[in-house]
């Protein structure tokens, strides 16, 4: 087996470690609210069950990105790891409305909660496993490359920390015996919740549009600048994005016009390996050779005029 295949083999046993975990913790924050009827508490549970539909779609999405490109998807199908990421978004966001209704009603119906010891140790063992799976599935998501198992690991977080939210309800309303603190820490778990669904269909949406990562684009820029300076070539036109589980980075190189188109293979290549060593191993680079008298020419502009295609800021011949 090789790493690739380890790597792929390891990312889907967390997915289905995170969906098994997500199950049973839904058990145990039901049972937790079925004792307490505290709305902090059916809050935790809500929000659990939102992050079991999402498991399921990232068990899904995960087996799918990891297909081979096909004639139908030359390209791959790492794409549905944007889509994914937002879906898990939109499921976070109304799992917190739904909070933030409920919470509202409790409030004003002024309902007590019951049982307060029972539901707070059970809420506190769902809390201790939900940040160990959290932090092991974000771990395990950017070493490699997964977006997917990344949005899962947030997810996971933001139950953790529902968890804290109704854990802190729960302790004021015992220490107070005010009954206004289990609805009132339900909403504000509710809109943290709504916070890191937005963010998570933001970052989808980012990359569903080929939005350029400002980070990539200026590390890009510097490995470029340097290795074309060492080869004695200029380059332009550089474009790169995101994949789902890598980059894709393409640009134009041009040459003096005596090289041959050995040497200027050989140069390409050499700047293509800096660039995957810079982005990362997943990454696809793509170059396209020009000789500097057909460079001005094709694209139109005199000596050190800026080229009217240049997207990026890159360089090009003096």
């Amino acid at each position: 087996m090789t790493d690739s295949q380890r790597s792929q083999t390891l990312l889907r046993r967390a997915s289905w470690l995170s969906f098994w975990v997500g199950v049973g913790m839904l058990a145990i924050k039901v049972w937790a609210w079925w004792l307490t009827r505290s709305s902090a508490i059916l809050s935790d549970a809500a929000e659990s069950i939102v992050h079991v539909a999402a498991v399921g779609f990232v068990v899904y999405s995960l087996r799918l990105s990891q297909k081979p490109p096909d004639e139908s998807h030359p390209y791959g199908h790492a794409k549905i790891s944007f889509f994914s990421a937002g879906f898990e978004g939109g499921l976070i966001s109304i799992a917190g409305l739904f909070i933030l209704w409920q919470a509202f009603r409790q409030w004003i119906a002024g309902e007590a909660p019951q049982n307060l010891g029972s539901g707070s140790l059970l809420t506190s063992v769902a809390l201790l496993i939900n940040g160990w799976l959290g932090w092991h599935l974000l771990r395990l998501g950017k070493k490699g490359g997964s977006l997917i198992l990344e949005a899962n690991g947030h997810h996971v977080l933001t139950d953790a920390w529902t968890s804290i939210g109704v854990l802190a309800g729960l302790g004021l309303t015992w220490a107070t015996d005010w009954m206004g603190f289990d609805p009132i820490c339900a909403m504000l778990v509710a809109l943290n919740i709504l916070w890191s669904g937005g963010a998570l269909m933001w970052r989808s949406a980012n990359g569903l549009m080929d939005r350029a990562d400002p980070m990539v684009q200026s590390a890009l820029v510097a490995r470029l600048d340097a290795a074309t300076a060492r080869h004695d070539v200029t380059w332009h036109q550089m474009r790169h994005r995101h994949l789902g589980d890598g980059h894709w980075v393409d640009f134009h190189l041009v040459f003096a016009d005596e090289t041959t188109v050995r040497d200027a293979h050989a140069i390409a290549s050499e700047i293509e390996r800096e660039i995957r060593e810079e982005v990362g191993p997943s990454t696809i680079v793509t170059t396209h050779l020009e000789p500097a008298e057909d460079h001005e020419r094709i694209h139109g502009h005199a000596p050190g005029e800026m080229p009217r295609l240049e997207t990026d800021g890159g360089h090009h011949p003096d």
